[in-house]
């Protein structure tokens, strides 16, 4: 069963039983919105998108978990963001309410992104502040709002959720094919903070099972969509997981490969781990 709101989001609920997992997929989006003016090649902006990610978790469902997916370009407004790290140089007219620009707003990433890569702008001028605020009301707050609702029922039916923020991340670790390359996965949950560490062991010990190399915390800790929902003493346990788009793609056309479907089969298996850890977790505070 489906849950749309058109060209914003999808969300999947479970075919079967319900288990308090949600898994979330921020970056998929590929409905470019009509006024959404860019001034930079599409084909090189569709390179800002986690391409296929919604597609590697969308046996979830089949599991019992949810599976929440964007429609929209992360490059038309990012949800892994908090509502005010924006640029105010980059906003045309007057802005009402107190922006905090991070370091990311810095180098054009922040809510409203202002470069694809170094030297690649993605607008030939500032964004009208009517036109940020229209994206923050039709993008950014559903997609929360869906988070939310999803996490809170969970929680408040189960006592505990498990929360998996599905990304994907280039092969190297800079924009040069010289750069370090990147693990197969990263795993993130802001040193500690977002999730109890026995879901991350899990998790990483079975994709290194798998055969895969993982990292924790390194590069990737996770941002605003785990450090908003995780909170472990409440039972709300949040996991960012980052995979090397070479185990699955060609990262220059973003057609699929010969990996795809090795990939996704490993992933359902992974799905089947969370949900059964998910079940356990039930069982085991039942029995405190």
């Amino acid at each position: 069963m489906s849950f749309v709101i058109e060209d914003v989001l999808v969300r999947n609920d479970p075919v079967g039983p319900r288990l308090p997992v949600l898994f979330d997929s921020p970056h998929s989006g590929s409905v470019y919105p009509p006024d959404f003016h860019f001034a930079c090649p599409l084909p090189v902006l569709r390179h800002a998108e986690d391409t296929h990610v919604e597609a590697l978790f969308a046996a979830a469902p089949d599991h019992g978990a949810t599976l929440l997916c964007a429609l929209f370009p992360r490059s038309c407004i990012d949800v892994n963001r908090a509502v005010d790290d924006i640029d105010p140089n980059q906003i045309d007219g007057a802005w009402p309410t107190p922006l905090r620009p991070t370091g990311r707003s810095a180098m054009g990433m922040g809510l409203i992104r202002s470069t694809l890569r170094p030297g690649q702008p993605l607008y030939d001028g500032k964004l009208p502040a009517s036109v940020v605020a229209e994206r923050i009301d039709r993008y950014y707050r559903p997609y929360h709002f869906q988070m939310r609702s999803v996490l809170d029922a969970l929680a408040d039916r189960f006592g505990s959720v498990w929360h998996v923020n599905c990304h994907s991340m280039p092969s190297t670790l800079g924009p040069n094919p010289t750069d370090p390359k990147a693990a197969d996965f990263v795993i993130g949950d802001r040193d500690g903070t977002t999730s109890e560490s026995g879901f991350v062991r899990m998790i990483a010990d079975s994709l290194r099972g798998f055969g895969y190399q993982v990292a924790i915390n390194d590069p990737y800790k996770g941002v605003e969509l785990v450090a908003r929902y995780g909170d472990p003493a409440r039972g709300r346990h949040s996991v960012q997981l980052e995979i090397n788009r070479r185990l699955y793609m060609n990262e220059d056309t973003l057609e699929r490969h010969d990996g795809f479907d090795r990939l996704k089969g490993e992933l359902d298996e992974l799905i089947r781990r969370i949900a059964d850890w998910a079940e356990g977790g039930l069982l085991r505070r039942a029995a405190e």
